[in-house]
């Protein structure tokens, strides 16, 4: 039986946004959710005239700016559901964000991302 892989990081994200653009008429707060483009490789240069302009390394993939409870937003790092690591630089932005208000959460795949921000969105 052949071995199956799970999908990438990229392929979970893009279900997660084609699910957010589905719910917008039930939750419009979900058109305001971007992603971060913080990861890839780049050429030396690329990566270096990035990093003038802002980029740091470990930054979450997905932002939510919709404040709810106690949160000023909603902050993910999105995963594989299988062979994933969160690097330090990663934990250290997630503790650092929390620590100023937001909730930060790792997510392994889309459907945990989904119950994490309809949990997010149901918050008092």
């Amino acid at each position: 039986m052949p071995k199956i892989d799970a999908p990438t990081e990229a392929q979970e994200q893009r279900d997660l946004f084609r699910w957010a653009a589905y719910q917008t008429g039930k939750y419009p707060e979900l058109r305001l959710m971007f992603h971060i483009p913080n990861e890839g490789k780049r050429s030396v240069v690329t990566g270096k005239q990035m990093r003038d302009e802002g980029m740091k390394r470990g930054v979450p993939d997905i932002c939510l700016p919709v404040p709810r409870g106690k949160y000023h937003g909603l902050f993910i790092e999105l995963k594989r559901t299988r062979n994933y690591r969160v690097s330090a630089d990663q934990e250290r932005w997630l503790a650092d964000l929390s620590r100023q208000g937001y909730m930060a959460t790792v997510c392994r795949g889309w459907e945990a991302a989904k119950e994490a921000i309809l949990q997010y969105l149901h918050m008092e």
